[in-house]
């Protein structure tokens, strides 16, 4: 009984791996879909050589910072009980590799290639685990700390803080840093569209994150003993939720309804153990609402280019998940309880703060010393022809 388990357990993790891997798809597509068609090709590969990297500095160094151990041992060893320890890295390297697939899509279109894949190892190989293991491996005392002020730690069942949150303050930093995109905000107050290249590969990659999204919560559990229906459902209402909100506020604009969901899956993270779904259903709702305010807020405004908005719907629709668990996690609400409001605001605001300190510092080295941006000229041209050689639709064919 105890060799199927072990069996179970390692399936299980694995389908939730493979799940959440598929996701990045999801990000390339979404961010194909919004950029210009010039840019659509860097996209994609961007996405993909982002989770190469990911996953090497992580097998190497991320992993061990996060959770105190390796893989520089026997194959003998590390095929023990099923290779569970393996899966495992696996399934918590897609969350890592989050990280820069969210990233990428702030900086779209104006970003050199190679200073990001820097950027990508540094991230993944140091400041994302760093966090990951105060919240999930009680590194340095500061759970212990939190509950000992507040009566109950810091909660973050599927990471609404400690992926999306991080993700999306990494990445205002780098869109500050980094600037608008050329001719984007204009001298006169002008404001240029630069519209989304493809709606139909918008939604594609909406859609792919979403389905995964079932494996990136549900699966948090980490065994199947632990598996919650709850989950599965909570998650279902806040995408609901998200999207119906984001249709209304968005006035039916397909961006704002294809990131509904997203925004409410994201709030959804940290406390999808814990609410009832009614208070799912108002979380993802919250997080819809202030996806579509925020968004048009830093992009009409404040003039922050954050091409696809990944500060809005991650860092602040992550920062309200990590405060909502504390609120409709609560039994009053209808929750399970064990958490406490106090604990999540300290929680939330230290990935905040670390995440952006973060994104600042290595984004600044970045652009002090090999540059982040393209030239005017290779960003008038396009990342597909500058960077790649190749555009996503190619104009000419050889002649045969």
């Amino acid at each position: 009984m105890e060799a199927l388990k072990q069996g179970a357990d390692a399936l299980f993790i694995l389908m939730g791996a493979v799940m959440v891997l598929a996701m990045h798809a999801g990000f390339a597509f979404l961010e194909l879909g919004t950029v210009r068609r010039k840019n659509q090709v860097n996209a994609l590969v961007k996405i993909l050589v982002d989770f190469s990297v990911s996953t090497v500095v992580y097998f190497a160094v991320g992993y061990a910072v996060a959770y105190g151990s390796g893989f520089f041992v026997g194959a003998e060893q590390l095929a023990a009980q099923n290779g569970y320890a393996l899966v495992k890295f696996f399934f918590l390297l897609t969350f890592a590799a989050a990280i820069p697939a969210i990233v990428s899509g702030g900086i779209a279109e104006r970003a050199k290639f190679w200073p990001q894949l820097i950027a990508t190892a540094v991230i993944v190989g140091f400041v994302y685990p760093f966090f990951e293991g105060i919240a999930w491996n009680q590194h340095f005392g500061v759970q212990g700390w939190i509950q000992r002020l507040t009566g109950a730690e810091f909660h973050d069942f599927a990471g609404s803080v400690v992926v999306h949150a991080v993700g999306g303050w990494i990445a205002l930093g780098a869109v500050v840093l980094l600037g608008a995109r050329s001719n984007r905000y204009r001298r006169d107050g002008a404001i240029s569209a630069h519209p989304p290249s493809s709606i139909p590969f918008l939604a594609l990659g909406a859609w792919i994150l979403t389905v995964g999204w079932f494996g990136f919560n549900v699966m948090s559990a980490q065994t199947l003993d632990k598996i919650s229906g709850l989950v599965a459902v909570n998650s279902l209402m806040a995408m609901v939720g998200g999207t119906l909100t984001a249709l209304l506020l968005g006035r039916n604009d397909p961006g704002f309804v294809h990131n509904g969901p997203l925004a409410g899956l994201v709030a959804v993270c940290a406390g999808s153990d814990l609410m009832h779904p009614l208070g799912a259903l108002v979380v993802g709702a919250v997080a819809g609402a202030v996806f579509v305010a925020m968004f048009t807020l830093t992009q009409n405004k404040w003039k922050i280019d954050d091409v696809l908005g990944v500060w809005p719907l991650h860092g602040l629709c992550g920062a309200w998940g990590g405060i909502a668990a504390g609120i409709f996690g609560a039994q009053a609400l209808g929750g399970l309880g064990g958490v406490h409001l106090g604990a999540q605001l300290i929680g939330t605001l230290i990935g905040v703060l670390w995440a952006t300190a973060g994104g600042v510092l290595v984004y600044g080295v970045l652009k002090a010393t090999v540059g982040l941006r393209l030239s005017l000229e290779e960003e008038f041209d396009g990342a597909d022809l500058s960077i790649h050689r190749i555009s996503a639709t190619p104009e000419r064919e050889a002649n045969w």
